[in-house]
């Protein structure tokens, strides 16, 4: 055994002797053993887990861990960038991406998940596998995986494209091949990194019927939707290629079949104004046409190559400033429903892509300053989740004032409930379900044999732990019992209101909770006579 592992041997005994560990410890016992040893080099943390096995992982992943933001909402997020393809309608004058430049659609190749992407050309196992690589070298349970398929419209990829592309990435997922989707989702339900939900960029006139059975099939719980805006003028300016009606059906459409929705929006925009985009905003969390579950918010940024720039550079078109960009989004998070999770504010993109417009990185602290200076809150669930609320506010939390709160609004022709439990004293969300009383739209099979009530969705936040382990430490918030109880509430709901059925839309690696619970398979979903 070489020096240097001998050292990472003894650090890891002498931490796993401690009877309490806190980040003060880890560093002496590491110093004092670096010194011991005569190491050049100061031990990374990534070195110490290298050399666990899975029950000292267990044990000192908590202590170890780095960025442990990226996992304090439950789940470990790995985003699959496709390979470039146009969309349907041409390019929107923002966009810089496209296969004439050989990037993928609306990206600049500079991001994290482009670069991923480019390493590895496009394949999609191989995307999987470093990303969760990654994660775990730092310490992070990947056991519950929450996958994004990015990379512009993935709808309009051709079909076989997209059926490989799916089993290519579940099968990076368990570390074998398959020969079908369906037998990369059985494989799944009980493999080392469950794929728990699986998002899906596409476009609002993309989405029809049969596009949703197919994402369905796929094992796609959610849709990145493109809303951008409210305003017929401003798609036109930017050639986006579709219209405010075809954003209302689509979201409709989503919802009745059981999916979440996540839209994206774009605040200064040609044609817009801060005042438009105030207005906008309300539009989509106030009006039943919109409410989506989460948003994220691309403040228009101008990069060379696009006609945006072209625009910009004949003084036709004045982006917002980073100053204008955080007024402006404090302004918007003044009035964000509850129930909605503001999911991102600004792109991933590097400064020096960007030649006009916001470029601060860390421009949602920037936000949560100016509304704090004013006196004034975010109450999105992002800012009120447990695992964000105690790793800002350690101490500051009252699990005696933890209840089940119930809020009711409609949406697209149907009837939403947000269940959640809260600890009320500091407003912080422990975890939540939506529940769906459908349209009278709804066209799915499986809710039209007899009356249905549909789950959404179900997430219970803090650290993301192992499927087997309880939640105990103070970030450990999962597997405590909230969730079967959300579920127990959702079915007395569903009993009440004189459904027989309810349906929940399962991620793949989620379909054995379900079971244990009372469900069965049904077509893409999970239900449950009542």
């Amino acid at each position: 055994m070489n020096k240097s592992l001998s050292a990472f041997t003894e650090i890891k005994k002498q931490l796993l002797s401690q009877s309490k560990l806190t980040d003060k410890i880890v560093d002496q016992i590491k110093r004092k053993i670096s010194k011991e040893y005569s190491l050049s080099f100061f031990p990374r943390n990534s070195d110490i887990l290298a050399i666990c096995n899975d029950e000292e992982l267990e044990k000192l992943r908590p202590y170890l861990m780095k960025r442990r933001v990226r996992t304090l909402s439950g789940v470990a997020i790995v985003a699959v960038m496709t390979r470039p393809w146009a969309c349907p309608h041409g390019k929107c004058i923002m966009c810089p991406g496209g296969p004439d430049v050989d990037r993928p659609q609306s990206y600049t190749g500079y991001e994290p998940t482009s670069r991923r992407g480019i390493r590895n050309n496009y394949d999609p196992y191989l995307q999987v596998t470093e990303r969760i690589n990654q994660l775990e070298a730092i310490g992070h349970s990947t056991e519950k995986i929450d996958a994004i398929i990015m990379g512009g419209t993935f709808t309009y990829q051709p079909k076989e494209y997209q059926e490989w592309f799916i089993r290519r990435m579940f099968d990076g997922f368990n570390g074998v091949d398959s020969d079908t989707i369906e037998q990369a989702h059985e494989i799944n339900e009980h493999a080392k990194h469950r794929c728990v939900g699986l998002t899906a960029e596409t476009r609002p006139d993309q989405i029809d019927k049969q596009t949703i059975d197919e994402l369905l099939n796929y094992g796609v719980t959610r849709l990145e939707l493109g809303i951008q805006t409210v305003y017929d003028d401003v798609f036109e300016k930017m050639i986006r290629g579709h219209t405010v009606t075809d954003s209302i059906r689509a979201i409709q459409l989503t919802k009745d079949a059981g999916l979440k929705i996540t839209a994206h929006m774009m605040p200064g925009l040609p044609g817009s104004t801060k005042e438009r985009d105030i207005e906008a905003f309300k539009t989509i969390f106030q009006s039943q046409d919109y409410q989506p579950d989460e948003i994220k918010i691309y403040p228009t940024m101008v990069i060379p190559g696009t006609k945006l720039y072209d625009l910009w550079k004949k003084g036709e078109y004045q982006a917002l400033t980073d100053e204008e960009t955080i007024k402006l989004i404090a302004k918007i998070k003044e009035f964000v429903p509850p129930y909605v999770r503001i999911k991102r504010i600004l792109r991933d993109i590097p400064a020096h892509q960007i030649v006009a417009g916001p470029k601060k990185s860390d421009l949602r602290l920037d936000v949560q300053a100016l509304m704090e200076s004013q006196g004034k809150k975010c109450r999105c669930i992002r800012c009120r989740e447990v695992g964000h609320y105690l790793y800002k506010n350690k101490g500051e939390f009252d699990p005696q004032s933890i209840e089940l709160v119930k809020r009711k609004y409609k949406a697209s022709k149907g009837i939403e409930y947000f269940l959640s439990f809260e600890e009320t004293n500091h407003d912080v969300i422990i975890g939540f379900l939506r529940l769906r009383e459908l349209s009278e739209d709804k066209y799915r099979p499986e809710f039209l044999s007899q009356p249905t009530i549909v789950i959404r969705e179900l997430h219970v936040y803090g650290e993301s732990l192992s499927v087997h382990k309880k939640g105990e430490e103070e970030y450990e918030w999962q597997h405590r019992g909230f969730g079967k109880e959300l579920v127990q509430k959702a079915e007395d709901i569903g009993v009440e209101k004189g459904y027989k059925k309810i349906s929940v839309i399962s991620g793949v690696g989620v379909r054995d909770y379900y079971r244990k619970l009372g469900y069965e398979r049904d077509g893409p979903y999970m239900s449950k006579i009542l």
